[in-house]
């Protein structure tokens, strides 16, 4: 059993883009793991500061493997520096997040008998690189084939999968071919900060004399619907008396799109707030922020990629008892029905502000408080579950 025995269990928890204080990653996975007595865990990521540092607790370490934007040359150089984490490091597990570290992986796996690795599977990749547009014409193509190509022959191989997503076991036809133990869902689910006292209360909505703080978090992007937040925004301060202040905070890939950003916050300063874009933003200020709003927006444009996942910052906003308007989509409202938690709002369309006040008033969110069964902390024993039943 993993962590059972006398002795340091090495755990490296390693992606690419993902920074080293990644919620999932590092706030989740590693704080879980570290949990146990004489596990040492270690966490790969991006944009760390010089060599590595323990962090908040106590046997978690962080590491630099990726310095760069996106689509430099850069990512090659993360190949290198990750194989020679594991030779350093000589880990007696390997909880992957990002496919392009399968084939070293494998590799590493390959070369001595005994080795293990997960792979956590946090996005349907070959689907989102063939939708979302990000890569065009034939690149779109071959990439999204090499990465189910390369997912397909790895998984065979690992002593377990973690889905971030239910869907995904539909969704992925290679992991037909694993058993049901191997295999197993944990929801991006809201693990509450080192320190951090979760409200007792829901957030109550301001009288209409007082300004109604709206809320957008996370990947800053077109697709998320970005510019339908902003829309919205525009629309209610027409109908609030108190007026309407929108923030968006987050990491925003795409240098034009947040240029474009930046100057339409510096036209709207008096309303608008734009935090983060160019850096990663640290997920404190990013809860610091849902505890100063009044409505969390979930503005995603329909899109075969979102469409059957629920986003992390749903999470968050539950756990905090901050009121939702999200865009329809049945698996998102099956949540907000459960808690009353929020509303449906067609983000493509020209809404009626004073019909949304008036729905948003009469509305009561979170009348039997704020929900628990949003927490990671059931997710965390199930990831034990799966570590104990396959290492």
């Amino acid at each position: 059993m993993l962590g059972s025995g006398s002795s340091h269990l090495v755990v490296l928890l390693a992606s690419v883009l993902k920074p080293v204080d990644d919620t999932r990653m590092r706030g989740k996975f590693a704080e879980t793991l570290a949990g146990r007595p004489q596990v040492q865990v270690h966490v790969a990521g991006r944009n760390a500061a010089g060599p590595s540092v323990s962090l908040a607790a106590p046997g978690v370490f962080q590491h630099g493997i990726f310095k760069g934007s996106r689509l430099s040359l850069e990512r090659l150089a993360t190949q290198l520096r990750y194989w020679q984490l594991l030779r350093r490091l000589k880990p007696d597990l390997v909880i992957v997040h990002a496919p392009e570290l399968l084939p070293l992986t494998l590799l590493w796996h390959w070369l001595k008998k005994g080795r293990k690795f997960v792979y956590d599977i946090r996005e349907n990749y070959a689907l989102n690189v063939s939708t979302q547009r990000v890569y065009q014409g034939f690149t779109r193509r071959w990439l999204a084939a090499g990465l189910r190509w390369v997912e397909a022959r790895t998984v065979r191989r690992a002593a377990g999968v973690i889905l971030a997503e239910a869907s995904y076991a539909d969704e992925l036809p290679f992991l037909n071919e694993l058993p049901p133990s191997r295999v197993v869902v944990l929801e991006n689910k809201y693990q509450p900060q080192l320190g951090e006292i979760l409200r007792q209360q829901p957030i109550k909505l301001p009288s209409p004399t007082e300004p109604l703080r709206l809320l957008y978090s996370g990947t800053i992007s077109e697709l998320n619907g970005v510019w339908e937040a902003i829309a919205l925004a525009e629309q209610l301060r027409a109908a609030w008396p108190g007026g309407v202040r929108l923030t968006i905070i987050g990491f925003c890939q795409q240098p034009e799109l947040l240029r474009q950003l930046q100057e339409t916050a510096a036209r709207n300063s008096d309303w608008l707030t734009l935090i983060g874009g160019v850096q990663p933003v640290a997920h404190a200020d990013i809860v610091a922020e849902i505890g100063q709003s009044h409505l969390g927006l979930l503005a995603y444009r329909p899109h075969p990629s979102s469409e059957r996942c629920r986003p992390t910052k749903l999470f968050e906003y539950l756990a905090h008892g901050l009121p939702v308007l999200a865009s329809p989509n049945p698996l998102w409202q099956e949540v907000l029905d459960a808690y009353s938690a929020g509303l449906s709002v067609d983000f493509g369309q020209p809404i009626d502000a004073a019909a949304l006040v008036v729905r948003l008033q009469r509305h009561s969110f979170y009348p039997h408080g704020i929900p628990t069964d949003v927490l990671w902390d059931g997710e965390g024993k199930k990831l034990w579950h799966l570590l104990d039943t396959v290492i």
